[in-house]
Protein backbone atom coordinates (compact mmCIF):
# COMPACT_ATOMS: atom_id res chain seq x y z
CA UNK A 1 0.00 0.00 0.00
CA UNK A 2 2.73 2.58 0.78
CA UNK A 3 4.05 2.19 -2.63
CA UNK A 4 0.75 2.60 -4.58
CA UNK A 5 0.35 6.12 -2.00
CA UNK A 6 3.15 7.36 -3.07
CA UNK A 7 2.49 6.54 -6.56
CA UNK A 8 -0.66 8.84 -6.36
CA UNK A 9 1.47 11.86 -4.67
CA UNK A 10 3.30 12.19 -7.29
CA UNK A 11 1.32 11.64 -9.83
CA UNK A 12 -0.54 14.73 -7.67
CA UNK A 13 2.71 16.64 -7.71
CA UNK A 14 2.90 16.31 -11.45
CA UNK A 15 -0.35 17.24 -12.25
CA UNK A 16 -0.50 20.31 -10.18
CA UNK A 17 2.97 21.27 -11.86
CA UNK A 18 1.67 21.10 -15.21
CA UNK A 19 -1.20 23.21 -14.46
CA UNK A 20 0.56 25.84 -13.10
CA UNK A 21 3.22 25.96 -15.92
CA UNK A 22 0.48 25.59 -18.54
CA UNK A 23 -1.25 28.92 -16.85
CA UNK A 24 1.88 30.76 -16.25
CA UNK A 25 2.68 29.91 -20.28
CA UNK A 26 -1.52 31.00 -21.09
CA UNK A 27 -0.64 34.07 -19.45
CA UNK A 28 2.62 34.86 -20.94
CA UNK A 29 0.98 34.60 -24.44
CA UNK A 30 -2.04 36.47 -24.13
CA UNK A 31 0.24 39.42 -22.58
CA UNK A 32 1.96 39.18 -25.62
CA UNK A 33 -0.89 38.72 -28.18
CA UNK A 34 -2.47 41.90 -26.35
CA UNK A 35 0.56 43.70 -26.91
CA UNK A 36 0.83 42.70 -30.45
CA UNK A 37 -2.58 43.69 -31.56
CA UNK A 38 -2.25 47.22 -28.96
CA UNK A 39 0.63 48.15 -31.52
CA UNK A 40 -1.11 46.85 -34.47
CA UNK A 41 -4.15 49.42 -33.32
CA UNK A 42 -1.86 52.39 -32.77
CA UNK A 43 -0.10 51.50 -36.34
CA UNK A 44 -3.29 51.56 -38.13
CA UNK A 45 -4.67 54.86 -36.31
CA UNK A 46 -0.90 56.32 -37.17
CA UNK A 47 -1.84 55.35 -40.63
CA UNK A 48 -5.33 56.28 -41.28
CA UNK A 49 -4.21 59.85 -39.83
CA UNK A 50 -1.73 60.27 -42.41
CA UNK A 51 -3.76 59.23 -45.04
CA UNK A 52 -6.66 61.72 -44.21
CA UNK A 53 -6.71 64.81 -45.78
CA UNK A 54 -6.83 67.94 -43.83
CA UNK A 55 -9.91 69.19 -42.58
CA UNK A 56 -12.09 71.35 -44.71
CA UNK A 57 -13.64 74.44 -43.06
CA UNK A 58 -16.91 75.99 -44.25
CA UNK A 59 -17.11 79.61 -45.00
CA UNK A 60 -18.95 81.65 -42.56
CA UNK A 61 -22.83 81.80 -42.77
CA UNK A 62 -24.12 84.96 -44.83
CA UNK A 63 -24.78 87.75 -43.02
CA UNK A 64 -29.05 88.19 -42.08
CA UNK A 65 -31.03 90.23 -44.52
CA UNK A 66 -31.44 93.58 -42.98
CA UNK A 67 -34.58 93.96 -41.21
CA UNK A 68 -37.62 95.91 -42.73
CA UNK A 69 -37.99 99.21 -41.55
CA UNK A 70 -40.97 99.72 -39.28
CA UNK A 71 -42.83 101.46 -41.49
CA UNK A 72 -42.24 99.01 -44.34
CA UNK A 73 -43.65 96.39 -41.59
CA UNK A 74 -46.66 98.58 -40.92
CA UNK A 75 -47.38 99.05 -44.78
CA UNK A 76 -46.97 95.06 -44.94
CA UNK A 77 -49.30 94.30 -42.54
CA UNK A 78 -51.79 96.81 -43.69
CA UNK A 79 -51.64 95.58 -47.12
CA UNK A 80 -52.45 92.09 -45.73
CA UNK A 81 -55.56 93.38 -44.04
CA UNK A 82 -57.09 94.94 -46.35
CA UNK A 83 -56.47 91.92 -48.36
CA UNK A 84 -58.63 89.55 -45.15
CA UNK A 85 -61.21 92.50 -46.05
CA UNK A 86 -61.57 92.62 -49.44
CA UNK A 87 -61.91 88.62 -49.11
CA UNK A 88 -64.87 89.01 -47.03
CA UNK A 89 -62.94 87.39 -43.84
CA UNK A 90 -63.16 90.31 -41.69
CA UNK A 91 -65.69 92.68 -41.36
CA UNK A 92 -65.62 96.50 -40.90
CA UNK A 93 -65.54 96.55 -37.50
CA UNK A 94 -62.86 93.72 -37.16
CA UNK A 95 -60.79 96.06 -39.93
CA UNK A 96 -60.81 98.67 -37.84
CA UNK A 97 -59.22 97.50 -34.87
CA UNK A 98 -56.72 95.46 -36.17
CA UNK A 99 -55.75 98.72 -38.45
CA UNK A 100 -55.83 100.72 -35.55
CA UNK A 101 -53.72 98.20 -33.79
CA UNK A 102 -50.86 98.17 -36.20
CA UNK A 103 -50.46 102.21 -36.32
CA UNK A 104 -50.38 102.05 -32.91
CA UNK A 105 -47.67 100.10 -32.48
Amino acid sequence: MPGLMRGVARTAVIAGTATAVSGRVSRRQQGRWAAQEQQQYEHEAYEQQQQAPPPQYAPPPPPPAPAASGMDDKLAQLQQLGELKSQGVLNELEFEQQKARILAS
